[in-house]
């Protein structure tokens, strides 16, 4: 059957609806804007406001679909290349905790990179899961992470081949790729299902020069970002779905307990429209922003001090493909961090980056970027080359990365468990029962049920005394932690 791509069932049943105008005895309060804040309401405008509708028949459920929903849920799976997509209001998060918990029960285990999503680890928790973490690639000459191996997920298998799936992050942050097909391959093997982290990879299904995507690769899950990169508003997302190693039902009712019952319309719609400007014109709109990106790069790379990588990381493992849209600037030659630049762009010339850390900014040009905003971002960049280049010592690149800690209590367990507050610095040995990110390199450092080494406190501590941000814990300070709760022996 082939299906038409033009059609946007539910924003088309979405304006058709609010062109009746109907009398609206229903939430939200606010009635098309008429009970709400005036100012706010002349800010969005009211063709935003008059499709802030709810669940009524003419506009079908998400939760259980069966009109217009259901036709644009499908008209998706044929985009995507999937076999079923399923719509998220409440992110990737919502989709990426979908796919780990409708294939974990407690104390399954689950082989996931270390560099994961908190998202994961949160549905790790929620799953009472084991993870079994794989070291990502560290890349010395930036100070990044890339993804995982095939040989370590192959040493992991080998090891595990009673986990109950494998979760890859495909691109990275930074838009490297590892060989998904070959991953893919390997674990189906072992008939154990692939779940792909693709919320930086909306485009890459659209156009034969960016990398392979989840479902081409043949995954069985993948959780992908339609509002970072594809053009929906921030908060929607897609959970797409293939081959029959995954119960559709069960992801169907999983995705369902995790949603608000009060669903966005105005996210929806927006999802159904991107879909089909992806569709359409998705292959013309990647190459738009890989030649602008392109642009970008060989530009940035003639100025003093700066380095954006391209085709020349390739050639590895853990570098067998890239994302060129993603643009990562390295900026320690500069002698400066990347935070400091981030900073210095915010305040000079009202420029925001997607990230920042130690060594490096990172940039991301979309469909929706012009000429005239790359040319901005050149401008300030020779600039800030022109008042650091040679002026200050750049920054010898130390990369330090703990050891992975021993996971001694099942997360669920540690986050669940008898906890008391003790001082960080005396908390060698003990068993942490909250999380603790250190930024960059965005990885989790401490996480439930992990024992805290002596290293890691000296590690996290010096991070903290150079203003580096950390993240997780309930006391922001780090100066206290919580731990489980030791049982005293008895002698």
């Amino acid at each position: 059957m082939t299906v038409d791509q033009t059609k946007t069932p539910l924003f088309t049943a979405l304006k058709e609806h609010a062109g009746r105008n109907p009398v609206q005895f229903h939430i939200p309060g606010h009635k098309k804007g008429v009970g709400m804040d005036p100012e706010f309401r002349e800010f969005i405008g009211d063709n935003a406001l008059s499709i802030d509708l709810i669940n009524i028949a003419p506009l079908d459920d998400l939760h259980q679909p069966t009109g217009v929903i259901e036709e644009s849920q499908q008209l998706a799976a044929e985009a995507f290349g999937a076999d079923h997509t399923f719509f998220s209001v409440q992110g990737t998060s919502g989709a990426i905790m979908t796919m780990i918990l409708t294939v974990c029960s407690q104390g399954d285990k689950i082989i996931v990179p270390r560099n994961v999503h908190k998202s994961v680890m949160a549905a790790i928790i929620f799953a009472g899961a084991k993870p079994v973490f794989l070291k990502p690639v560290r890349d010395e000459n930036l100070g990044i992470e890339h993804g995982v191996t095939t040989s370590s997920v192959k040493r992991a298998l080998d090891r595990h081949p009673d986990a109950k799936a494998v979760l890859v992050i495909n691109p990275t942050y930074y838009g490297v790729c590892a060989n998904l097909k070959e991953i893919v391959e390997i674990v189906h093997g072992y008939n154990i299902p692939v779940l792909v982290d693709e919320a930086h990879g909306v485009l890459i299904h659209f156009n034969e020069k960016l990398p392979m995507s989840a479902m081409e690769a043949g995954a069985d899950m993948a959780a992908t970002s339609v509002h970072k990169l594809g053009g929906s508003m921030t908060q929607s997302s897609v959970l797409n779905i293939k081959g029959t190693r995954v119960s559709v039902r069960r992801a169907k009712t999983i995705i369902s307990m995790l949603t608000t019952t009060s669903t966005s319309y105005i996210l929806l719609g927006s999802l159904d429209t991107a879909r089909r400007h992806l569709a359409l014109n998705g292959r013309a709109m990647a190459d738009q922003a890989i030649e602008l990106a392109n642009y970008a790069r060989t530009e940035i790379n003639r100025i003093p001090g700066l380095y954006c990588f391209g085709k020349d990381i390739l050639g590895s493992e853990a570098t067998f493909d890239f994302d060129p849209t993603k643009v990562n600037i390295h900026v320690r030659h500069l002698g400066i961090t990347g935070y400091d630049v981030e900073n210095w762009l915010r305040d000079k010339f009202n420029i925001e980056v997607e990230l920042s850390d130690m060594y490096n900014i990172l940039c991301l040009i979309t469909p929706g970027d012009t000429r005239d905003n790359v040319e901005s971002l050149l401008t300030a960049l020779r600039r800030l080359s022109e008042e650091n280049y040679n002026i200050r010592q750049a920054n010898e690149l130390v990369i330090k990365n703990p050891k992975i800690p021993q996971l001694t209590l099942t997360p669920r367990d540690a986050f669940y468990g008898d906890t008391e507050i003790i001082p960080f610095k005396e908390s060698a040995d003990r068993i942490i029962a909250e999380f603790i990110y250190v930024y960059p390199p965005g990885i989790p450092i401490l996480l439930p049920g992990e024992v805290i080494s002596q290293e890691l406190i000296d590690y996290i501590t010096e991070h903290v005394e150079v203003g580096l941000p950390v993240k997780g814990p309930e006391d922001r300070s780090i100066e206290f932690v919580k731990v489980i709760v030791e049982t005293p022996a008895i002698f």
